[in-house]
């Protein structure tokens, strides 16, 4: 049997499974290759478990009796076209719209999901808090899902009559084919700096990854790219594009969407915009410049959709996306946030927000991940010892590291910082920043954001950073 009668049996509804302890008599298996795990290891066992076909990659130099195992040059972009099939997603009645970057992808499609919503247009999201749409709210447990998941859930969205459809694509998910089958209408590219390079290895690769949602198949005929021209490798990718719709808020270079930003203080953000000779201003209750990055990448991504600037008011009403300079409210007159700032460039970003507040003073806490990029681990620390007051040195999900191994790894960033105390116990930290402040000071805890967890040696345990911060506020109340 040939793969296009494959693709033909997953169509009529032959099920397709990645998981070789999942799979059932008459399945199909594709053997993804890991970077833990070889692929062909799977293959015994699926094939024990009853698999119709199994799906595997030309380095796989194992043979097998019968035909059953079939080589494919790309299991993964073969998984895409078999889950494209069995899931009928390429007859979707659904506008897909594809976010990347490295910072600035959740705000966005927070912002970009108000602004359709507020116009009548039933939305899902697929991204890193959350998977939601129609009343279905799932826990992500990664930015993009696998292949066969996202698959899944865009055929169920269509079916509940989701209109356009928002997905955080991150930088794994497009390296290792996650989206393969997926036509994009629209990508959003927000920025780039360093992330990643554990998985990437350097910065050209990390790039590569990120454009391959624009310069690859995953998009339409009609594809519109929406590239922010204020980000040096924005302006690299632009060069590579024919449709394009370029934003900035820099006053250099010929941008389509244009910002300019009149009002950035602590009740928010003014811009005053300007595309196709249409002028219009818009305001909104998030502060900081990169919000005003943010906010032109969501009204690029709808003009790209055929919206216009009369759908872009309701941004005045817009709320903060979880634990993205989220403000912790209390009674203790306290000033508290809250961000998921875990590179050096989002560090930097948003200390410079806060900066621009006018505050006393500038508190930072943070800590690095362990079983990470460990050459940005001094980046962070040179971030916050430029902006900072006063520094908070903590953990930030170690992992298999030890705590103390992944804190020095940042100290030498730290030289010249005005005022260091270290804490390894997150929750220590976070109560001595909070006991240390006082009125007109500003504190940002940074790295976790929205998350729930602390993860080390493989164990996930509940923590929350806005939780624990109301917890000590509660403390002080009394």
């Amino acid at each position: 049997m040939n793969f296009s009668r494959l693709i033909n049996e997953a169509r009529q509804g032959r099920p397709v499974k990645i998981h070789s302890g999942l799979v059932e008599p008459g399945d199909i298996f594709v053997a993804l290759p890991g970077t833990r795990f070889n692929a062909a290891e799977f293959i015994p066992e699926a094939l024990e478990r009853g698999a119709f076909r199994v799906i595997t990659g030309d380095e796989n130099s194992i043979e097998y009796p019968g035909e059953k195992v079939l080589r494919h040059y790309s299991p993964a972009l073969a998984l895409g076209d078999l889950a494209t099939a069995f899931y009928h997603t390429d007859s979707l009645r659904i506008g897909i719209i594809g976010i990347t970057g490295t910072n600035g992808k959740t705000t966005t499609s927070y912002l970009l999901e108000h602004i359709l919503k507020n116009n009548g247009f039933r939305t899902g999201v697929v991204g890193t808090v959350n998977y939601r749409w129609a009343g279905n709210v799932f826990e992500a447990p990664m930015t993009t899902p696998d292949c066969l998941k996202l698959h899944e859930m865009l055929a169920r969205m269509d079916k509940d009559g989701v209109e356009m459809v928002i997905i955080e694509v991150s930088s794994h998910a497009l390296a290792q084919d996650r989206v393969a089958g997926i036509d994009f209408d629209t990508g959003v590219f927000t920025n780039l700096s360093q992330d990643h390079l554990d998985y990437h290895q350097d910065m050209e690769k990390y790039f590569l990854a990120k454009s391959k949602l624009f310069l690859s198949s995953h998009r339409k005929s009609s594809f519109r790219a929406v590239i922010n021209a204020d980000d040096e490798y924005g302006r690299i990718l632009l060069k590579s594009l024919h449709r394009a719709i370029s934003f900035g808020l820099e006053e250099s270079g010929s941008v389509r969407l244009r910002g300019r930003l009149i009002k950035n203080d602590r009740t928010g953000v003014t811009i005053e915009c300007e595309y196709r000779n249409q002028k219009w201003t818009i305001s909104s209750p998030l502060s900081g410049r990169h919000n005003g990055s943010n906010l032109l990448a969501a009204q690029g991504a709808a003009l790209s959709m055929g919206l216009g600037p009369e759908h872009f008011a309701c941004l005045e009403t817009s709320g903060q996306a979880p634990g993205r300079l989220e403000k912790v409210i209390n009674q203790c007159a306290l000033d508290v946030y809250v961000d998921y700032a875990h590179t050096p460039d989002a560090l930097e970003n948003v200390c410079l927000s806060l900066k621009s507040l006018d505050y006393r003073r500038l508190i930072v806490l943070f800590g690095c991940g362990g079983n990470r990029d460990k050459t940005k681990r001094p980046l962070m620390g040179k971030a916050a010892a430029g902006l900072a007051d006063v520094v908070f040195l903590t953990s930030d999900n170690p992992r298999d590291e030890n705590p103390m191994n992944i804190i020095e790894d940042i100290k030498p960033g730290l030289n010249g910082c005005k005022e260091l105390y270290i804490e390894p116990d997150r929750k220590k930290a976070i109560n001595m920043a909070i006991g240390f402040m006082k009125p007109g000071d500003a504190l940002l805890v940074a790295g976790k954001g929205h998350e729930t967890y602390q993860e080390v040696k493989g164990i996930r345990s509940p923590f929350s950073d806005v939780e624990e911060i109301r917890k000590a506020l509660e403390v002080i109340a009394k």
